[in-house]
């Protein structure tokens, strides 16, 4: 929501979690990506960021996320390629509450990205449309466009090509079981399956979520001791599942109240965290407002 301060204009907004509801890897190209299939939602548990106007074109995002050099920051080299691509000479300060583990397949750092661009479009007053953002969002990651467009999706290509879908919104678990995957690992692991069938939107939303998969939850098992002891230990408690390359296992719960018994006997074993499926994204809710 805009609000005015003593410094500038300045908004705050959410960057939501994403969950994979299931991925399927169909082909490898030639320039070594992975063709997918997946459905995207949304989650009612995000990162915050902090806009407030510069008119010096400077970017200063605080804090610094350890062990991410400050330019090579998502957020920062959205908003650099938003300045060079529109010609803004305005700039912003930045400040990120960060909730969202990296390295945990919940598409932070894409999700940043993509608040980053929608949020200084609307700071600077650009106007650009969503297919203008989210083609600027795929030089960044695979992910950004889901997360630009803003509601759940049908996802083909390396994720790019996105069909809008409504899916059921269960509330989730979600375990993080405090290591961070290496995505790169996971796919160039010669035993991840790389050659599942292509199968229809349609046939994968008739089969509903009793059916769903994630073809590298056997590649990351055999890497990550920790997340096969998460998922093992979730899976005997509710239907359960690795979410992009992990390292974040979700549960799928049939209400709040079985949620929170769950979130209870986890005790302090590992990161967790209750929230609700989204099929719109709480940052469109924000922008709308």
């Amino acid at each position: 929501m805009p609000e005015h301060s003593t410094q500038g204009v300045s908004l705050r907004l959410p960057a939501p979690a994403k969950l994979n509801r299931m991925l399927h890897i169909t082909g490898r190209r030639p320039d070594g990506y992975h063709e997918l299939q997946t459905l995207f939602q949304f989650l009612d548990h995000d990162d915050t960021l902090h806009f407030t106007r510069r008119e010096d074109g400077e970017i200063r995002l605080a804090p610094e996320v350890a062990g991410v050099p400050h330019e090579r920051n998502l957020i920062v080299r959205a908003a650099r390629l938003l300045q060079e691509r529109s010609g803004c000479t305005l700039g912003a300060d930045i400040h990120l509450e960060k909730r969202l583990p990296m390295g945990g397949g919940l598409g932070g750092g894409s999700s940043d990205a993509a608040t980053s661009l929608l949020g200084l479009d609307a700071l600077w007053g650009l106007g650009l449309s969503l297919d203008t953002l989210a083609e600027l969002g795929l030089t960044l990651g695979a992910d950004v466009p889901v997360f630009v467009h803003g509601h759940a999706a049908w996802a083909e290509g390396v994720g790019e090509r996105l069909t809008p879908v409504d899916l059921d919104t269960p509330w989730f678990v979600v375990v993080h079981p405090g290591i961070e995957v290496a995505t790169p690992a996971v796919f160039k692991a010669p035993e991840l399956t790389r050659h599942t069938p292509p199968i229809t939107m349609a046939r994968a939303l008739q089969g509903g979520a009793s059916s769903w998969r994630n073809d590298c939850e056997a590649t990351v098992r055999s890497l990550y001791p920790a997340v096969t002891s998460a998922l093992d230990w979730l899976a005997r408690r509710a239907p359960s599942m690795l979410t992009g390359t992990g390292a974040c296992v979700f549960a799928r719960l049939a209400d709040e109240q079985e949620a929170d018994r769950l979130l209870g006997e986890i005790d302090g074993r590992w990161q967790a965290f209750k929230a609700r499926s989204l099929n719109r994204s709480p940052l469109h809710d924000a922008l709308d407002r």
